[in-house]
């Protein structure tokens, strides 16, 4: 008995000299990172003090307005008509940069020319150029003594202090955001899939409809959103192109700005909370346009 017990543990791996030893699985276990609850933790900490508490000052400072006084603040003919020019140029910029973004993205990862690495570096310069900067340069190319506005103006056609001139400037700071959102899907995109489609008998128009597209929505969405969203916010570039004109050409940041400057602060605040549910509101429909885009693609045929 002695000796089976010896043999028995003799032969055990713990026992063997050079045995690899099992790593313990228990609380001795070590992690690269700290647990889930610290992790956690920290991750609400620091959202809580970078986003939700700024944006629950700002709806608690609405809170000591009446509900007359903030319908008149958000509702007046002025902010109105600010609403409507900020989000309208916004959809619009955000619409021409997904067709155009879309076609640079496509022409810098599917073609190979000479100057090519510039090019794609110029694509991030609105990133990294002073709105103001920009600002002062679309003003300075389009306005009416400018080197592009002095040949368009003779024509009737006016593009400085107009809305016209707060859309380029916002498709300007918009273009990256689509950009580098496509540029990667393209690039991962499965090139078979487009030579079978060929070797069908499918025209380009269809394999770039029926093969590219679908693939590529989520992306296009996404790149959509993040124009849209940053050209609403947009203050910087588009104070100078803009001319301000009350009813005409003056932004609903402007007019938050305006308010702050008059020390009024609960009417800010109230301007400013529905361009926060309004924008939150878009971003939730295409947020869900994206799940349901996923979905599609991912179901079988």
């Amino acid at each position: 008995m002695a000796f089976a017990a010896n043999s028995a543990s003799a032969a055990s791996p713990a026992a063997t000299p050079g045995a690899p030893v099992a790593p313990r699985r228990g609380r001795g276990a070590k992690r690269v990172l700290p647990g889930f609850g610290l992790t956690l933790g920290y991750t609400l900490f620091y959202l809580s003090i970078i986003v939700l508490i700024p944006l629950s000052a700002l709806v608690f400072k609405t809170f000591t307005m009446t509900w007359p006084q903030f319908w008149e603040a958000v509702s007046s003919p002025r902010v109105m008509a600010s609403y409507r020019l900020t989000f309208g140029a916004s959809l619009i910029a955000a619409l021409v940069n997904l067709v155009f973004g879309l076609l640079i993205a496509w022409v810098l990862v599917r073609y190979k020319f000479p100057g090519k690495k510039i090019v794609d570096a110029l694509v991030d310069l609105p990133f990294a150029l002073p709105t103001a900067v920009a600002g002062i340069s679309l003003t300075a190319l389009l306005a009416g003594n400018g080197w592009i506005g002095r040949y368009l103006e003779p024509l009737g056609i006016q593009l400085a202090f107009k809305p016209a001139g707060i859309v380029i400037a916002l498709i300007f700071i918009g273009l990256p955001f689509v950009v580098r959102t496509v540029q990667p899907v393209l690039e991962d995109a499965e090139k078979e899939l487009e030579e079978a489609a060929t070797s069908l008998g499918a025209t380009r128009l269809q394999i770039f409809v029926k093969v590219i597209l679908p693939s590529i929505t989520p992306a296009l969405l996404t790149g959509f959103a993040m124009a849209f969203a940053r050209a609403v916010g947009e203050y910087g570039s588009v104070i100078f192109i803009a001319g301000n004109m009350p009813m005409i050409s003056e932004i609903t940041p402007l007019i938050i700005i305006g308010k702050l400057e008059q020390y009024d602060y609960a009417g800010a605040t109230a301007v400013a909370v529905v361009m926060l549910v309004i924008s939150f509101v878009l971003l939730l429909i295409i947020n869900a346009l994206q799940a349901w885009q996923r979905r599609n693609a991912g179901a079988p045929a």
